[in-house]
């Protein structure tokens, strides 16, 4: 494959399938490579191309041999043409079409990440955790996580349904949903006031705007004489890494927030926080559960190990990767690649273990749960009181006033 790679700039842009960071690198400038610089991949391609028994073209063969490679790599990787980088643009805008979940392969089988607010997956009861059995009557398994990723992408571009099989992390009862692809608006930072002047806020992902939809809700609670703060980190899968760090410097006034490591020598990081707080004496909690992944573990990790706030919930998600979107030149596509893990600030690496709260509230999921996960969803945005949750919360902080 043909590629001239000069000054490349990996954009950051974000994941809304999981963890972004800005990066930028310049490369000594490569001179024209020619296909017969990969003798045993051109061989193979003309190969087939001329010999197999039915037409293969060439475009094909290439298409094959590139989800080839990403196959071979973890599943946050992946190549991404140009509608799909145009749709991930738009997801780190806050506009998102399509089912509404993020999927992951976790041990042996794959699984749910979280389900957006408002969402044909929300509205069906999916819930973080969940297992994935079939898709469209199709067995999932950790091997075809590559297919069934692009069987959802596909049916999403085509307006089509999905039907899955499921069964809750903690339950053997398996049940079906068929979900329509729709379009999605999520809004990163909601905020309410509660009773008690306690500020809750919900930070849904890590958007283009997050931070500064964050330091506007922080500031209209500047003179509320606040007892408590709440951060609402549940079903956040993540987004982009540069709102995380950013949001967390918002409360910390010193101490590494993140650090990342890699073999590119710009994937090598630590980032630190800044003298300038908000809401510095208000004490904190930050709600966690198995759907909060990969920036929303690094803010609730820099949160915890700073001492800035207790975590309340469930045992994070545990993605502790890094992902960056690089530009090729080739019709505006763009490589979703994998550079780096990070580390929390006392050095740990959570990836597939994830980060234990230090107040632990298991969720409530059973056979008889599915309707109620509904109601609660629901109820959590409209009466954020009455979640079970933050009326945890809201009385461990009344107790440890």
């Amino acid at each position: 494959m043909k590629q001239l790679i000069r000054n490349i700039v990996c954009l950051g842009l974000g994941l809304s399938l999981g963890l972004s960071i800005s990066l930028s690198s310049q490369e000594n400038a490569k001179s024209y490579q020619s296909d017969f610089d990969y003798p045993l991949l051109q061989d193979v391609l003309e190969t087939v191309e001329t010999y197999y028994v039915k037409t293969v073209s060439k475009d094909e063969l290439v298409q094959a041999a590139i989800k080839g490679v990403f196959e071979h790599l973890d599943p946050y990787s992946s190549f991404l043409n140009h509608q799909e980088l145009l749709d991930l643009k738009d997801s780190n805008r806050g506009e998102y079409f399509g089912f509404g979940f993020e999927v992951a392969s976790d041990k042996d089988h794959i699984s749910i990440i979280a389900p957006f607010a408002n969402s044909p997956a929300e509205q069906a009861g999916i819930q973080a955790g969940d297992i994935i059995i079939k898709l469209n009557n199709t067995p999932t398994t950790e091997t075809n996580l590559a297919d069934i990723l692009n069987q959802i992408k596909q049916h999403s571009l085509s307006n089509q349904s999905i039907h899955l099989t499921l069964k809750h992390h903690n339950d053997d009862a398996q049940f079906e949903v068929s979900l329509k692809p729709s379009t999605i608006t999520i809004q990163s930072v909601t905020s309410k006031l509660l009773d008690g002047n306690i500020g809750y806020i919900r930070l849904s992902s890590f958007q283009e705007n997050s931070t500064e939809d964050m330091v506007r809700s922080l500031s209209q609670w500047q003179n509320a004489h606040l007892t408590g703060l709440i951060l609402d980190l549940r079903n956040n899968p993540g987004g982009l890494l540069d709102q995380a760090i950013k949001i967390a410097d918002l409360f910390l006034a010193k101490g590494r927030i993140v650090s990342t490591s890699g073999r590119f020598f710009d994937a090598n990081s630590d980032y630190y926080a800044s003298p300038q707080t908000m809401l510095t004496n208000v004490p904190m909690l930050v709600l966690i559960n198995k759907g909060s992944a990969s920036a929303s573990e690094v803010l609730a990790a820099a949160l915890q190990e700073n001492g800035r706030a207790k975590l309340l919930g469930e045992t994070s998600f545990g993605k502790g990767t890094v992902q960056s979107l690089i530009p090729i030149l080739n019709d505006g596509n763009a490589i979703k690649l994998t550079i780096a893990q990070y580390n929390t600030p006392r050095g740990e690496n959570i990836h597939n273990i994830g980060i234990v709260p230090d107040i632990k509230v298991a969720s409530e999921t059973g056979p008889n749960q599915k309707n109620m996960a509904i109601i609660d969803a629901i109820s959590a945005r409209t009466d954020v009181s009455q979640d079970s949750l933050v009326t945890s919360a809201i009385a461990w902080m009344r107790h440890h006033d």
